[in-house]
């Protein structure tokens, strides 16, 4: 589980984020990210209606939060991160695709450690 202060829980937080914050893009995901200046990473989860109802939202946010759970000690701190799920996020999507695609846009956002890195590129 990811810590109470490493969650955005504010609504202005998660705008502020969207408006001024980088994204990066992935067939089940979109992922934007913002310095925050505080020395630690500040995870959001969302999943609009287009998901399905209220189960499905939930599933898919849990799938997200657990990806980010496992690469959370890798990452370079000091980001505000917003993982938005996209309708194509079925129910039947298997964890491991979703970690795939959460890797994937957090390597292209440069946000892993050069040392920790799982394909060796470094941060960009």
């Amino acid at each position: 589980m990811i810590a109470r202060a490493d969650r955005l829980r504010n609504g202005s937080d998660f705008e502020r984020t969207r408006a001024r914050g980088r994204a990066w893009s992935a067939p089940l995901l979109v992922s934007i990210v913002l310095p925050n200046g505080l020395g630690r990473n500040r995870y959001g989860f969302a999943a609009g209606k287009r998901v399905g109802g209220a189960v499905e939202r939930n599933r898919a946010k849990r799938l997200l939060r657990e990806a980010v759970r496992a690469h959370h000690p890798r990452l370079r701190p000091g980001h505000d991160i917003v993982f938005i799920a996209r309708n194509a996020l079925a129910p039947e999507t298997s964890f491991s695709v979703v970690g795939e695609q959460v890797e994937n846009v957090l390597r292209r956002a440069g946000l892993f450690n050069q040392e920790s890195d799982p394909n060796g590129l470094g941060a960009a």
